[in-house]
């Protein structure tokens, strides 16, 4: 078993041809150098863009659940609606509960996206960190009069992707929340249920641990199959550290 993923390394390795360094004859460092420069940048273009997708996905899916209430308060305004139906349970029409629950369900996609958003922005942060790594090692080596530190990051096992006390991880969990909220209400008043406090806190943790367990699996569970690595060296972007399995088998941690 052992000499089948050997002979595998060895016919990927040979398939990318040029595309390794020994099938590029007489390069030398300042061809490297552009290339790093170039990766770099693209990385941290990349982190920028996930770390704004993040923040718009947020702030859109707060839209859609702030929606329904604006859109009452217009009907009030319009008097549509007068302002002593909405104190009552069984006074308010069956639209405005339908409006809930439509916007709460929409809402499901955008944090989907920013979920996807942040597992993106880990992995460039990573991937930053790891360059970082590099030319730190070569200045220290080469300035060790100076006393030279980097003042940025440079653990390529930072951050983490699963971290539910962080700032990503506080959203995510008031994210589902408030879905949770509204996607409860919403069934409930179309079902024309009695609104007991009991009932309506048990839908509200129902839906939010299911949206919350979409956050855990998507980024805490190690993914079933990782990138081909041709060329053998570990994935230090992923690679946890110590003896714990998730180190082994290149897990995210």
């Amino acid at each position: 078993m052992s000499r089948k993923p050997a002979r595998r390394r060895v016919e990927l390795v040979r398939s990318v041809g040029a595309d390794t360094p020994e099938g590029m004859p007489g390069i030398e460092l300042r061809d490297i150098v552009p290339m790093l420069v170039a990766d770099f940048t693209g990385e941290y273009q990349v982190y920028i863009a996930a770390a704004s997708e993040y923040v718009t996905m947020l702030r859109f899916a707060l839209s859609l659940l702030a929606a329904p209430f604006a859109v009452a308060a217009a009907l009030i305004g319009a008097r549509v609606l007068e302002p002593a139906v909405i104190s009552s349970w069984s006074r308010i029409p069956a639209y405005v509960f339908a409006l809930l629950l439509a916007f709460g369900v929409l809402a499901f996609l955008p944090y989907l996206r920013m979920i996807e958003a942040g597992i993106a922005r880990v992995r460039t942060a990573r991937a930053l960190n790891n360059f970082r790594l590099l030319y730190a090692r070569v200045l220290r080596e080469h300035v060790p009069p100076s006393g030279w530190t980097p003042n940025l990051p440079v653990d390529p096992h930072y951050p983490r992707a699963y971290a539910p006390l962080s700032w990503s991880g506080i959203n995510s969990i008031v994210l589902a929340v408030l879905v949770a909220a509204e996607v409860c209400v919403g069934v409930l008043g179309l079902a024309r249920v009695q609104p007991a406090p009991a009932l309506i806190v048990f839908g509200m943790i129902t839906v939010a641990l299911i949206l919350f367990g979409v956050y855990f699996i998507r980024t805490a569970m190690p993914p079933r199959h990782g990138p081909v690595n041709p060329l053998g060296f570990p994935d230090v972007e992923t690679l946890c550290g110590g003896t714990r399995p998730a180190a082994k088998r290149g897990w995210a941690c």
